[in-house]
Order: structure tokens, then C-alpha cells, then sequence
């Protein structure tokens, strides 16, 4: 395999080149030592890299992406070996309950939080937020440090105990669902149905880098959006291109969109 080579294909930006090669390690230190290794939790767009730079490399098989639920969308990368048929003690669970009736925290705050008692946020999977209490998925390296030093989100004090996977509370996803009719299906197009915006307003969001298309950045605004296509435009928020119907007596094209609440 030419390292090099495979990571300068799977490349899109200069700074994946040091994230794909750092992969590359963990699957090298589990063919050589015949044992599990996992990457740090990746994003949805550092996932979709390191899945092209496999498919690039040949590796088809022998891995398996675990965030601990099956909608997670930050994940592990794990390499496993012939003999292992499935992840093992990659991940921990904690929940971190909060103290009083009146506490609440968003996921910004738990974040927050962790962010200052020095975890880096690549050591750290999704957080999911109840009514009282909050579900963190970490690696293991982490789990004797939050039992013992993590008992405050600002002003907000905080019960912290281990769980198992199959206890994680997972919200449900609250989703807005729009139905409207596009001239064409360009990212200009369909991001200012998804975001309440004008078309030409939608197009300078995109010109700015400020809208990803699946999780990538995306600076074309007639770039085509496929159906089950996500959509993010940074400080707006998310949605899915859930379904694209048929055209119009005017000749435009009847689309529906849930955008995430």
C-alpha cells in the first residue's frame, strides 16, 4: 500500500492529510499485532474520509464504526482482527444527573463544561440530553476522571455515575416537516426552502462555506442534492432532504425537507 498516495486521493482539505494518516496507524497497529484498535470519535465527515480512503486502500472488511447506539452520529473507528467478531471495551457510558427540580442544561453547557476540565472533544462521542440528566459516550480512558473530578456544569450540580450501552437514553429527534416546490435541485435551491431563506440569500451562505451538503463542505450553489441528502448551515441548523415528488403543472419540483428542531 502507498500511504502517501491513498491519502492525498482520500484528501479534501490539507488537515485531513494528518487525520487519515493517523487512521492508517490504527489499522497498521491492528494487522501487526493481531489485536482490536480504535480511532479517536470522528464526525460524520471525517467518517465518510475514512471510509474512501479504505476503499482506495482495498480494505473492504475488518472494521466497524461504533458510537454506541445505532443513530450515533460521532463515532469510533475500530479495527478488528480475524479473531474478534465485534467491538469490546472501546466505548463508556456515564450519565450525569442533575441536582434540583429546577436544573436544566442544554447540550452547549454539557459540552461546555467538559471542554473546561481540559477534555478534547476527539475523546468524547455524543452527548444526549433529557429533562434531568444527560448521557455522554467517552472513550474508557476517561471514565475514572469524570466519576471523580466531573460534579458541575456551570452553576448546575451534577450527579455522575457509569451505565451500560443498552441503558443510554436516547431523545427523540424533534423535526419540522416542510413541503414546498423548488424550480431545480441545487444546493441554492433546496437550502433556502430547508432554512426560510431567499435563494439568493442561500447562495452567499454557500459562497461563505458556511453550508455542508452530507456532512461536507460545499461551495457550488448549483451543486445537486440527491433525495436523503442532509443539509447544515452553520448557526441555522440541520435538515434531510426527506423525499423529492414529482413536477408541478408549472413545471416545478414538489420536495419534502424535516428540518431538525
Amino acid at each position: 500500500m502507498d500511504k502517501a498516495a491513498v491519502i492525498a486521493k482520500a484528501a479534501q482539505e490539507p488537515e485531513d492529510r494528518l487525520l487519515l494518516a493517523r487512521i492508517l496507524d490504527k489499522y497498521d497497529q491492528s494487522q501487526r499485532r493481531n489485536i482490536p484498535a480504535a480511532t479517536v470519535f470522528l464526525s460524520p465527515r471525517e467518517q465518510q474520509l475514512a471510509e474512501g480512503m479504505l476503499r482506495a486502500a482495498g480494505v473492504r472488511s475488518g472494521y466497524v464504526f461504533d458510537g454506541g447506539y445505532e443513530e450515533a452520529e460521532r463515532r469510533l473507528l475500530v479495527f478488528l482482527p480475524d479473531w474478534a467478531e465485534a467491538a469490546g471495551d472501546e466505548l463508556v457510558f456515564l450519565r450525569a444527573t442533575f441536582h434540583g427540580q429546577d436544573s436544566t442544561l442544554s447540550h452547549r453547557d454539557i459540552l461546555g463544561s467538559l471542554m473546561g476540565l481540559g477534555v478534547t472533544r476527539e475523546r468524547v462521542g455524543d452527548i444526549l440530553v433529557s429533562p434531568h440528566s444527560a448521557d455522554i459516550v467517552a472513550a474508557p480512558s476517561l471514565r475514572d476522571f469524570f466519576l471523580q473530578e466531573w460534579g458541575q456544569a456551570g452553576r448546575v450540580r451534577l450527579d455522575v455515575s457509569e451505565i451500560g450501552r443498552e441503558a443510554l437514553c436516547v431523545p427523540q429527534l424533534q423535526v419540522k416537516t416542510i413541503r414546498d416546490t423548488v424550480s431545480s435541485l441545487r444546493l441554492d435551491a433546496v437550502a433556502a426552502s430547508a432554512f426560510s431563506l431567499s435563494r439568493g440569500r442561500a447562495a452567499e451562505l454557500i459562497a461563505a462555506g458556511r453550508v455542508n451538503l452530507d456532512h461536507t463542505p460545499c461551495l457550488k450553489p448549483d451543486k445537486p442534492v440527491a433525495e436523503g441528502a442532509v443539509l447544515t448551515a452553520r448557526g441555522l441548523g440541520k435538515a434531510k432532504l426527506a423525499a423529492v415528488g414529482g413536477l408541478t403543472k408549472k413545471g416545478r419540483i414538489g420536495i419534502t425537507i424535516e428540518r431538525y428542531l
